[in-house]
């Protein structure tokens, strides 16, 4: 893989800055955020009071503490605008999440908002090795979701070239890339895997592609994962972070020449680890849940947003602002199966640690008795597809789950294809447990 480390003159002023330079400026943001938000959102006003805490209150960023959290609930009790701290006329862009599991989350920009999160997103961009003039595939679904266009609007505005392709047709996006021969590309990891694969079944070698550098987000992923995918198409693989309630795509990002945590755009987003449990502030360092303040959003701020993902803060090093160790689990993905705490990411370690296992798995949740069950479903690699092949991957699979992780499952290897495929983000829990 080329060396793709930037140049001190590719980066923002605001990365270069002190420490006591981003905290002056966080404070003064934040202090404006809590305003903007208390006086134009009826909600925070009222959850402001009912906690005895004013805007002013905020002397040091310490005293963010006092302030009311924000969850999803709350925002779908005030779908569909209820959140908009301006005027509906003014908000430029509405994304939302699917709503499979109820009404969905809707988010506002205006237009201040979605020139924000271009520059972010482009920051990230330059971050993961890309400059002005390269050429990126965004394989993001495009839509309500806000990874594609979040992703379209920030190569734009890093001066690139933008290949809209959105998600689906993983034959036709291998053609364009071939033909195109774009540098970069911004997809899911899951996804990745499903082009992967229509490489080989095209003849092509995916090390000899265009591609140098793919950034991914919009699910957790391994290491492992990571070194699966260079390896398989020597380019590096670089993390971003986002959640459409604080912006979309672009609120952290890796560093190509470190891939050591995400640096937070701590000039936007104030962030905070909590116990999920007591919701008591932890210190950097300590794994806990992530919490996000929006700083500078007008559209619709959030305050205190609990995002669920589990992972903990740690000092700079490639740029000066805080890095957040990888995700690799969601709190509301934990399953508890027989008192043990398991979190699919740990059970994709071991899949991609498995020799004869190709890197596709899903988890069926089922009720054998009173207890519950998991079974893994995996497949075997086109050469290891015979009967004792498989048995012996799924052997070795089962001891690795319960050696690792430390429980027991039944693990069924088929073969090559047999995992459902996704077009954007991977199903990796399919809950077939009966309720009571």
């Amino acid at each position: 893989m080329k060396d793709l480390s930037p140049k001190p003159s590719d980066l923002d002023p605001i990365e270069r800055a002190s420490i006591d330079e981003i905290r002056s400026l966080q404070l003064e943001r934040l202090r404006w955020s809590l305003n903007h938000a208390y006086q134009n959102v009826p909600m925070y006003r009222a959850r402001f009071d009912a906690a005895g805490v004013h805007p002013d209150d905020l002397k040091d960023l310490s005293d963010l503490s006092k302030f009311p959290f924000t969850t999803k609930s709350d925002l779908r009790d005030n779908y569909p605008f209820g959140l908009f701290a301006v005027p509906r006329e003014q908000i430029v862009r509405v994304h939302a999440s699917s709503g499979t599991t109820g009404k969905p989350t809707v988010v506002g920009y205006n237009r201040n908002d979605i020139d924000m999160w271009a520059e972010v997103v482009a920051r990230s961009l330059r971050a993961s090795g890309l400059r002005a003039g390269d050429m990126v595939h965004v394989a993001y679904g495009y839509g309500l979701f806000t990874g594609g266009l979040g992703a379209h609007y920030g190569v734009e505005k890093l001066g690139g070239t933008v290949v809209p392709m959105g998600g689906g047709q993983t034959e036709k996006q291998v053609g364009l890339i071939t033909d195109f021969r774009p540098k970069g590309i911004m997809v899911t990891p899951s996804y990745i895997l499903n082009i992967l694969e229509a490489f080989h079944k095209a003849g092509l070698d995916p090390r000899e592609s265009s591609l140098e550098v793919g950034v991914f987000g919009a699910e957790p992923w391994t290491n492992a994962m990571r070194q699966e995918i260079e390896e398989s198409f020597d380019m590096h693989a670089v993390d971003i972070y986002g959640l459409s309630e604080v912006i979309g795509p672009g609120v952290a990002n890796e560093c190509v020449e470190t891939k050591d945590g995400l640096h937070i755009w701590e000039d936007h987003f104030y962030p905070e680890i909590i116990d999920p449990d007591t919701g008591l502030v932890l210190p950097d360092g300590v794994k806990g849940e992530l919490v996000f303040t929006t700083l500078t959003k007008e559209g619709m701020p959030v305050i205190r947003y609990r995002t669920r993902d589990l992972t903990r803060l740690m000092a700079g090093t490639a740029r000066t602002m805080r890095r957040m160790e990888k995700v690799t689990g969601r709190s509301d993905d934990m399953m508890i199966l027989r008192g043990v705490n398991v979190f699919p990411t740990q059970i994709e370690e071991e899949v991609m640690a498995t020799g004869g296992l190709a890197p596709y798995f899903q988890i069926e949740l089922t009720t054998s008795g009173r207890m519950d069950a998991m079974r893994v479903l995996v497949e075997a690699m086109p050469y290891a597809v015979s009967d004792l092949s498989k048995q012996a991957a799924a052997t070795m699979l089962t001891e690795r789950i319960k050696d690792h992780v430390g429980v027991t499952v039944s693990v069924h290897v088929g073969d090559p294809g047999s995992v459902p495929r996704s077009q954007g983000k991977a199903v990796r829990v399919v809950d077939k447990r009966k309720p009571g």
